[in-house]
């Protein structure tokens, strides 16, 4: 099993690429070790000294590590584990309530303008923000302000909120008229 690594505008998160599926149509944030029980996968990294954060995506992990650790020296702990876990057959997930779905937030019936925004965030955004190692989720719309929150390695990014506001923002208010505004929900 080759897996690749790459670096994502987040120093403190890399990109591992196990060359094969991890979630099928949704994605797994995990913020801290209190929240991974759900996640054989997440558990074991968070075992290694100085990762922080696990986030699971369709066919990527990214790994965010402390301020106090350097990336030679976690790197093949990291890259060991995944390796080893995945050659064992072992589970991503085993409570897939812990997982958002692709299309998170779809509940009530959506309207027309919502309906835009969502498609938006699902073509335009959504793949560009997951090339970087990360995810975005939709939390709603209300005033003309569009409510997002962004995870794996965009979580904690330095340069997450240039993009809520001068990409994400502008590309909405460029296609949609309603909305006036992007706010990140922590």
């Amino acid at each position: 099993m080759f897996i690749q690594t790459e670096q994502t505008p987040n120093p403190a998160t890399l990109k591992f690429l196990p060359g094969r599926e991890v979630l099928s149509g949704q994605t797994a944030d995990f913020p801290d070790p209190a929240q991974a029980g759900a996640s054989p996968l997440a558990q074991r990294l968070f075992q290694i000294e100085g990762v922080t954060r696990v986030f699971l995506g369709a066919d990527f992990i990214t790994v965010t590590k402390g301020d106090d650790r350097e990336w030679y020296l976690l790197k093949p702990a990291i890259l060991g584990v995944v390796m080893e876990h995945f050659t064992a057959g072992r589970p991503v997930l085993i409570d897939q309530s812990q997982a958002a779905p692709e299309g998170a937030a779809d509940s009530e019936e959506d309207s027309e303008v919502v309906a835009q925004i969502k498609e938006l965030l699902d073509t335009r955004v959504r793949p560009a923000v997951a090339q970087d190692g990360g995810d975005i989720i939709y939390h709603g719309f209300e005033d003309g302000v569009v409510f997002l929150t962004m995870q794996g390695a965009c979580s904690g990014c330095p340069s997450s909120t240039v993009t809520l506001k001068m990409g994400i923002e502008n590309m909405l208010r460029h296609y949609i008229p309603e909305v006036v505004e992007v706010r990140a929900v922590v």
